[in-house]
């Protein structure tokens, strides 16, 4: 019997270095159908915005309606069933009472809120109570809580200005860490809960944000440039967070995008992560900085 030559080991030069591998270029997203969207999403919020701003409080509750399915959904794949009509009707009414009557009743919305889901939830039984009641709490306070802070700055006279530098600087972390990442991405930020998410493209967010801060934020609401490069700095570490933290929702529940409503971006939750984290840190800021 013959024996087959042991197979030739290549040398080092020819061995492949991984690090050398090219990066996908369109980092995962179908990019005209996300473009074309965001144009869209822009349109609806300038539209409604510069024209009558209790329209824009009302596309607010809306959107947080559609994310509060789309999360409930999700976390049923853990086997959490959380009070999906408290949430959608509660949350509606505590957005609204955060527009109308600020901090104390948006408080008071959530507290409410969360009662009524427990009360939902006693009507079927104990078993499981604590796990889905304990899902309902983390929604309201993850998504109408947050969001009440957006209708917050919604409302005062120079509102479109604060929505405007909110929502603007927001993007610019989106915007800046997909261009950053795509062209020079080559270290993970975090492999293990968003593998697309580069430093490089970190880099390019911060950087984004700091200059939309000290030029468009500093000069809409009137403030020293280096309070608007603050507020890029504190918008991209939230974002940041909100990003991650909605990419690891999906990773523990073992789901890719939370719906699909949107095409190329997934479902309504996948651009509203990143909104719902930074919202109370631009209401804390804009209202130290620029009393309304």
């Amino acid at each position: 019997m013959s024996v087959a030559p042991p197979p030739e080991v290549p040398s080092p030069s020819e061995i492949p270095d991984v690090d050398e591998e090219p990066r996908p270029r369109n980092a995962g997203r179908n990019l005209p159908a996300a473009i074309a969207v965001g144009l869209a999403l822009g349109a609806l919020i300038l539209g409604t915005l510069f024209t009558r701003r209790e329209v824009f409080a009302a596309v607010i509750v809306v959107a947080i309606a559609v994310g509060v399915l789309e999360l409930c959904r999700a976390l049923t794949y853990a086997g959490m069933q959380a009070a999906r009509t408290p949430l959608v009707v509660g949350g509606s009414v505590t957005i609204v009472a955060a527009y109308e009557r600020g901090t104390t009743a948006l408080l008071f919305g959530l507290v409410v809120t969360c009662l009524a889901c427990l009360a939902w939830r006693l009507a079927d039984g104990v078993p499981g109570l604590l796990r889905d009641w304990t899902a309902s709490v983390f929604v309201a306070a993850y998504l109408p809580f947050m969001a009440g802070f957006a209708a917050m700055m919604t409302a005062p006279r120079d509102g479109a200005a604060r929505i405007v530098s909110f929502i603007a600087t927001t993007v610019c972390s989106d915007v800046g860490g997909y261009a950053a990442g795509v062209l020079k991405g080559r270290h993970p930020m975090a492999p293990n809960v968003s593998p697309k998410k580069t430093w490089e493209g970190f880099a390019g967010s911060v950087t984004a944000c700091v200059v939309c801060g000290m030029a468009l934020v500093s000069s809409v609401m009137e403030i020293a440039w280096w309070q608007g490069a603050v507020f890029g700095l504190a918008v991209v570490a939230c974002a940041t967070v909100g990003d991650l933290g909605e990419s690891l929702i999906k990773r523990d529940v073992g789901i890719k995008d939370m719906g699909h409503l949107l095409p190329g971006h997934g479902g309504l939750m996948e651009r509203l992560d990143s909104l719902l984290i930074v919202a109370p840190v631009a209401w804390l800021l804009l209202t130290a900085w620029a009393p309304r």
